[in-house]
């Protein structure tokens, strides 16, 4: 769902919940962020996630690997770890049930790298397969990450290239490279379990995934929800493999023109970004890493937290005291 369809339909929320009546949810009514926290005692607090979609890629043990790291990752972008798992299963009644074994195998298997384990779930008959996971996860509630935290003069830094949605919609067209889909699948399965750990070892100042409303659409709701401005440097995001001339040769899914008419006007680009590099932006991405916004001084410790961890982190750009929630791609 697009962005201003999702905030329509979430208004009568709004109108039924009111954050003071529930001084324990920590997270989920006041401001919007990547999942819910509920205070259990004064050093425990459970994050609350799901997530589900159809098959991204062909491979269904793949599929279900790259849908379980998707929606953990709400749990790692709040700071937190996860502890059980729920499927989330839609299935055609006339479809090899291996295919779902392999998809539920893989979902499983990813849990499992996570320390944390599957314990039941939710099946129904569908037309499309889809999947996912509901997520339970912990945190200690002074060590939540919250999207809102981020301070002028903090830098930016992402953890895994974008480009999974122009890729896997060139695989849908028959066009993509084989090497460039297997390139994405390992990045989508990644889990991002190190990468917030590096973050919490270093203490960010706020945090997200990147996913379905693209890194420009993550960014305007973290500058937005922090009061803040973001400028992002294009010649220094990365990119996996085929993205760029995925993009040139227009792979797009139609969710990057929703999140563009939605986010567009808060984003202004530079003389010298061009067009193609400017849509690849607010491309939708599945299972991508955490843009995390982290004192200046304290960029590099991150920087070296993640790399001693396995993780490659990009610096991106930096926040500035401009108008709120504005992005400026130069």
């Amino acid at each position: 769902m697009g962005p201003e369809a999702l905030a329509h339909v979430l208004r009568p929320l709004d109108e039924t919940y009111r954050a003071e009546d529930y001084p324990a949810l920590l997270v989920g009514l006041a401001a919007p962020d990547d999942a819910a926290v509920y205070r259990l005692n004064e050093t425990q607090a459970i994050i609350s996630t799901t997530d589900f979609f159809p098959p991204v890629v062909d491979d269904p043990y793949a599929f279900g690997a790259i849908a379980a790291a998707n929606a953990m990752s709400d749990v790692y972008a709040m700071g937190g770890e996860v502890l059980f798992a729920i499927n989330l299963t839609a299935f055609p009644d006339d479809v090899d049930l291996d295919i779902l074994s392999a998809i539920l195998r893989g979902g499983a298997e990813k849990v499992r790298e996570a320390g944390a384990v599957v314990a039941g779930g939710h099946t129904i008959s569908d037309r499309e397969p889809k999947y996912g996971l509901a997520v339970t996860g912990l945190v200690h509630p002074e060590r939540i990450i919250t999207k809102g935290g981020a301070r002028p003069g903090d830098r930016l830094v992402l953890t895994k290239p974008l480009g999974t949605g122009v890729v896997t919609t060139a695989l849908k067209n028959q066009t993509a490279d084989p090497a460039d889909v297997d390139a994405a699948i390992a990045s989508m399965a990644r889990l991002n379990r190190e990468a917030a750990q590096a973050a919490q070892a270093v203490g960010v100042n706020a945090a997200t995934d990147v996913t379905g409303f693209g890194l420009l659409g993550h960014a305007h709701e973290m500058a937005h929800l922090s009061g803040v401005a973001f400028r992002l440097r294009a010649g220094a995001l990365p990119w996996l493999p085929g993205a760029v001339r995925y993009g040139e040769a227009d792979n797009f899914a139609g969710g990057m023109g929703r999140n563009m008419a939605y986010f567009g006007p808060w984003v202004t680009f530079g003389a010298g970004v061009d067009r193609t590099t400017q849509l690849l932006l607010f491309d939708p991405q599945t299972s991508g890493g955490l843009l995390l916004a982290v004192a200046a001084e304290s960029e590099a410790a991150l920087l070296r937290g993640l790399e001693a961890r396995g993780v490659q982190g990009w610096s991106i750009g930096e926040v500035t005291a401009g108008r709120e929630g504005a992005l400026e791609v130069l």
